[in-house]
């Protein structure tokens, strides 16, 4: 399963990738479908009227993940990579004073939220915990089309059947995409680097290649800025963050405070874990806020990855050229975890969100200081392992506590665990291979209530005041 470093890595907007961004994506999908796309209901008239139901997670977070917010936007055609945050609330009154949508190319369909985005508080549907079933009604009430959509994590969006397939094709001997270095998991991605004397970096590189990438360095590099984009802003920004939990932005704060002590004698060693926190919070502080972000490889976990590569740009010092190779190697280890477990929060707990960033930072970071491959599969590897067991229960829905010092946190094991495999050969008693394999059964065997259901853990214990 070849999937590329901009998959992996997205232009988005917060708060969620599972939540908020995929909901629009799949509300696009179906106006696609609407369009021509899917052959309609045999016996129905032309399309009038709409119906969302979110289900499992979905229905559970829904309001604090802002999922009932991008459904409306995405029937209004927005897209999350290239939709204007500052204009979604003009957007959502006006259609909660109109109750219609008028999408391009359809005419203007029925959709009063009050009535027809429904939220379903009963059992998760069987594939996944983040289902919703988008249908479209006739004027005499006859279902016209209706598709279920499930948002796998990172704002990849299946349908019913494609997630079928999905599981069907992993229970037989892997397709090999067609690319130099198909690699399906880190033993292979290690075995092939020694036979072609490449490192992680070069060979995603030729599989991008491979793909038809003529604009891949200009690509990696937009990616690259609109991460430090969002790091700037929320070293910028003030104020309460959205949500009614009255959270407070600290980051500018933090960074006006780390600016001032920067040249001072008596700075403490341990301040540089100060400044990877702080462009961590900046960046989750803007996800919360529902602004602009990549994720990397999920919203929530959006600050990690960022923050370490920030790091390694003012701390250390690099080129464009090994940006672009931290990214490559990043995406590289996070297309390995996603392809063998997952990377959504309500399937398999924070450890497949931050412990998948985590993982993917120390990884991309071992590669620019220097590292061998298997001193760069060992970082992650220590990364990941330290994550395990990781559960999903933000306060209140909100991607906030403990989501935004979640990821400092993150970013400072990324860092230890680079610099622990550069103390070392490469040789290590875990493979990153069984590491994910682990952290998919732990997600599977963790109880539901502490799986982005607000149902259990941080979720349930707030302050009573």
């Amino acid at each position: 399963m070849f999937i590329s470093v901009f998959d992996v890595f997205k232009h988005g907007i917060g708060p969620s990738s599972s939540h908020t961004m995929g909901p629009m994506v799949a509300a696009a999908h179906f106006l696609d479908d609407l369009r021509g796309g899917a052959e309609p209901i045999p016996g129905a008239g032309q399309p009038t009227r709409l119906r969302v139901t979110l289900h499992g997670s979905l229905a559970f977070t829904g309001k604090g993940h802002a999922t009932d917010r991008a459904v409306m936007l995405g029937l209004l055609g927005q897209r999350p990579e290239s939709m204007d945050p500052d204009a979604a609330e003009g957007m959502i009154a006006e259609l909660n004073q109109t109750n219609q949508v008028t999408p391009p190319g359809l005419p203007a369909l029925e959709f009063s939220p009050a009535r027809d985005l429904i939220f379903d508080y009963g059992p998760s549907l069987p594939l996944h915990a983040n289902a919703m079933t988008f249908e479209a009604f006739d004027a005499q009430g006859n279902r016209c089309l209706m598709t279920v959509y499930y948002s796998i994590g990172g704002g990849f969006v299946l349908t019913e059947a494609q997630l079928l397939a999905d599981r069907a094709a992993a229970d037989k001997p892997p397709h090999r995409p067609d690319v130099p270095y198909p690699f399906a998991n880190a033993a292979e991605m290690l075995q092939m680097g020694r036979k072609s004397g490449l490192g992680i970096a070069a060979m995603k590189r030729a599989n991008e290649l491979a793909q038809g990438r003529t604009d891949l360095d200009a690509g990696l590099d937009r990616l690259a800025g609109a991460m430090n984009a969002c790091i700037d802003r929320g070293l910028r920004e003030e104020g309460i963050l959205p949500g009614g939990l009255k959270v407070r932005r600290r980051a500018a704060a933090i960074h006006r405070t780390l600016q001032a002590e920067r040249f001072r004698n008596d700075q403490h060693p341990h301040t540089v874990n100060d400044w990877l926190s702080v462009y961590a919070m900046a960046v989750n502080e803007e996800n919360a806020a529902g602004g602009r972000v990549v994720t990397a490889p999920t919203n929530g976990a959006a600050g990690t990855v960022p923050a370490v590569l920030r790091y390694w740009q003012d701390h250390i010092g690099g080129s464009d050229e090994q940006c672009r190779e931290f990214l490559l190697t990043a995406a590289a280890v996070g297309g390995i975890i996603k392809a063998n477990a997952s990377i959504s929060g309500a399937e398999v707990g924070c450890q497949g969100e931050v412990g998948s960033a985590a993982a993917m930072a120390a990884a991309a970071l071992c590669a620019v200081l220097g590292g061998t491959n298997e001193q760069i599969e060992n970082a992650a590897e220590i990364a990941l392992e330290h994550h395990l067991g990781m559960t999903c229960d933000p306060a209140a829905g909100l991607v906030q506590v403990p989501c935004i010092e979640r990821n400092a946190l993150g970013a400072i094991k990324a860092v230890s665990a680079a610099s622990l495999a550069l103390r070392g050969d490469g040789q290590h008693f875990m493979p990153l291979d069984n590491c994910i394999r682990v952290m998919l059964q732990t997600g599977r065997d963790m109880d539901s209530r502490y799986k982005e259901t607000s149902q259990g853990g941080i979720a349930v214990n707030l302050p009573e005041c």
